[in-house]
């Protein structure tokens, strides 16, 4: 069938399989031309391994320091006759790459959260990788199921205290207005903190470690943001904001756990970019596109992959934490020179100025290129089979 991009809201509910395809490859690109990194991890597991960071880190690792990965996430495969969901066709881009550089690569679509999903990887692993020497946390989902209890649990993104007014960047129309979100209420810190938060992340090192299958000097990372006073409200005093405090939490036990066998956990604070997360967030996408016009007009601007190519080959060897122990991957974004613009620009900006003062057309091609569109060499005119497969999973 032939695919085309179909955008509500935030969401682009159609996926390119050519265009997935292409994507991973121009990632894979990147990172091999930067050449091996030294002393990277060999057995990586990836948890939310299909879309943004998550998949950065996994062909990252692989690509880079030629590292066998497990792939954990939950998405949609494509029918003959209807679209997969961009991470499916991401997926299996990713394998056909690995499998084509001699690499192991194994994947799991299913409930990461859910005590089965864990069962199986745990037993993969010890078929056969024996163990892990690096554990990817990058999940990003709107509910959760609890393992233990059944009680389901929906993440709210939503200030804490009071209602919040800022200016918001309507990506489809192009239009800068204001917009007011209304305070969180009842259980919703608690919700999303039980969703977005880090019970999940040590349940997953609890399984790795109860079966002996955590290597010596093995790391474990989340994701986090922290970004400009701005965004503050909406997000690190809001209730995503309370999850990641959460996830800070968690890191600390980690660490206490991991200590005897000379491990580490880490929370790295990645650079704000065009993610299907991201774009889900209100103020964000307008910062974002304040921040990339200022970022590559200086030379500085990172996507996913030269984030996650920079964390493996630098900051895992030479982490250089901040005051509280967290790695900083958003230095380039927070430096001063970098903030003032984007900050004066953020008084200024309005629906006329927006692509004198920001980079919305940069914010629009990033969108597409997570679902597969806008890339080079693709023919989107063309037929493409929507029914591809992720080999280790057909």
């Amino acid at each position: 069938m032939i695919v085309a991009p179909k955008i509500r809201g935030f969401i682009c509910t159609t996926a390119h399989p050519d265009g997935c395809a292409k994507h991973v490859s121009e990632q894979v690109s990147i990172v091999r031309s930067r050449g091996p990194i030294a002393d990277g991890p060999r057995k990586v597991l990836v948890i939310g391994s299909s879309t943004g960071y998550g998949l950065a880190s996994r062909i990252a690792a692989a690509f880079g320091s030629g590292a066998a990965t497990i792939g954990v996430f939950f998405e949609k495969p494509g029918e003959p006759d209807k679209c997969g969901t961009a991470g499916w066709y991401n997926s299996a881009a990713f394998e056909k790459e690995a499998l084509a550089a001699g690499l192991y690569a194994k994947s799991f679509n299913g409930d990461a959260f859910s005590d089965e999903m864990k069962a199986e990887v745990v037993a993969a692993i010890k078929a056969d990788l024996g163990q892990v020497d690096c554990v990817i946390y990058s999940l990003a989902s709107p509910r959760r199921t609890h393992p233990k209890t059944g009680e389901v649990f929906k993440s709210v993104l939503k200030p804490i205290g009071e209602s919040y007014t800022n200016k918001n960047l309507n990506t489809t129309t192009g239009v800068v207005d204001d917009v007011t979100i209304q305070p969180a209420e009842g259980d919703d810190v608690a919700n999303t903190v039980a969703v977005m938060g880090g019970e999940d992340w040590e349940m997953w090192i609890d399984a790795l470690l109860s079966e002996n299958l955590i290597a010596p000097g093995t790391q474990t990372l989340a994701y986090s943001y922290i970004g400009p006073d701005i965004t503050w409200p909406i997000y690190k005093n809001g209730t995503i904001g309370k999850a990641k405090e959460d996830l800070e939490r968690v890191q600390r036990a980690l660490d206490a756990k991991l200590a005897p066998l000379g491990g580490k956990a880490w929370v790295s604070v990645n650079k704000a970019l065009v993610t299907q997360a991201s774009s889900a967030i209100p103020v964000v996408p307008l910062y974002i596109s304040l921040l990339y016009k200022v970022m590559k007009a200086q030379g500085t601007h990172e996507d996913c992959i030269e984030q996650m190519d920079r964390l493996f080959r630098e900051r895992l060897t030479s982490p250089q934490p901040d005051e509280v122990g967290r790695i900083r991957l958003d230095d380039w974004e927070m430096d001063a020179k970098v903030q003032q613009p984007v900050i004066e620009n953020w008084a200024k900006v309005d629906t006329e100025n927006l692509k004198e003062l920001a980079d919305f057309d940069g914010y629009q091609k990033s969108f597409l290129k997570l679902f597969g569109f806008g890339l080079e060499g693709v023919d989107y005119d063309a037929d493409t089979d929507t029914g591809v497969k992720v080999p280790s999973i057909a």
